[in-house]
C-alpha cells in the first residue's frame, strides 16, 4: 500500500493549519463535511487532535462518549489505509458554530505551538503502513476506553490520541512509538478506574440491602 499523496499544506505545522480552519470566514456553523475538507489529507490526524484535546482538561461528565464515538471514524480510516476519510453523510452534514470552533483553536494553538518545537517529520517508517494501521487499532481501542464511564479516565487515552493525531499530521515517527507505552498506561488506568468503580457499586448495594433487608 503506497502512502498518501502530499498535500501542499502538507509542510505547513498542525498549528497553522488549525489557525488556519480557525480565521477562516463563512456562515455562522461550519459543516463536519467542511472542516474534513480544509483539513486535506491531513484531516485523519488533525481530526483526533481536535478530537482529543478536550479530553485532556476537566469537562463534562459524559462528553467522553461522544468524543470516542466521532474518533471511530479517522481510526477506521488508518486501520483501512483508506487515502480519502469517508464520513457518512448524515455526519459530515452536522454542524458547529464558528465562533465556538474557532476560540477552541486559538486557545489551543499557543500550546500546540510549544509542543511542535519537539516534533517534526523523522523515522517516518513508522507513521506509514502498516505501522499506520496499527496506530489505527491503538486509536480505536483508546476511543473504547474514552467511551467508558471510568471516574478520571480521560485524560490518559485523551492524551494519547493527541500525541498519536500530532505524530500522523507532523509524520514523527518517534512520537508515534512513544504512544504505545503512553496507550499500555491508559489501559491500565482505565483497568483501575473501572476495578474501583466497580468495588465502589457492589459496596453500595450491599449497604442498601443491609440497610433495607434488616
Amino acid at each position: 500500500m503506497t502512502s498518501r499523496p502530499a498535500s501542499p499544506e502538507t509542510k505547513a505545522s498542525t498549528s497553522a493549519v488549525l489557525m488556519h480552519l480557525a480565521q477562516a470566514e463563512g456562515e455562522e456553523r461550519i459543516s463536519v463535511g467542511e472542516i474534513v475538507s480544509r483539513l486535506g489529507d491531513r484531516a485523519p490526524g488533525l481530526l483526533l487532535v481536535m478530537l482529543a484535546l478536550p479530553m485532556c482538561i476537566p469537562n463534562v461528565p459524559g462528553i467522553s462518549t461522544i468524543f470516542g464515538l466521532l474518533m471511530l471514524a479517522p481510526a477506521m480510516q488508518l486501520v483501512l489505509a483508506r487515502e480519502q476519510l469517508w464520513l457518512p453523510n448524515r455526519v459530515r452534514a452536522w454542524t458547529v458554530s464558528r465562533a465556538a470552533l474557532s476560540n477552541a483553536l486559538r486557545r489551543a494553538a499557543p500550546t500546540l505551538r510549544k509542543i511542535e518545537r519537539f516534533v517534526g517529520a523523522r523515522w517516518t517508517m513508522f507513521v506509514l503502513p502498516p505501522a499506520e494501521q496499527l496506530l489505527g487499532l491503538q486509536t480505536l481501542l483508546m476511543a473504547l476506553v474514552l467511551m467508558l464511564p471510568i471516574p478520571g479516565g480521560n485524560w490518559p487515552p485523551g492524551i494519547t490520541v493527541a500525541a498519536t493525531g500530532l505524530a500522523l499530521a507532523q509524520r514523527d515517527g518517534r512520537l508515534a512509538l512513544l504512544t504505545v507505552p503512553m496507550a499500555a498506561v491508559s489501559i491500565a488506568i482505565a483497568w483501575v478506574g473501572f476495578r474501583i468503580g466497580a468495588a465502589v457499586v457492589i459496596h453500595g448495594f450491599h449497604a442498601l440491602a443491609r440497610l433495607f433487608g434488616g
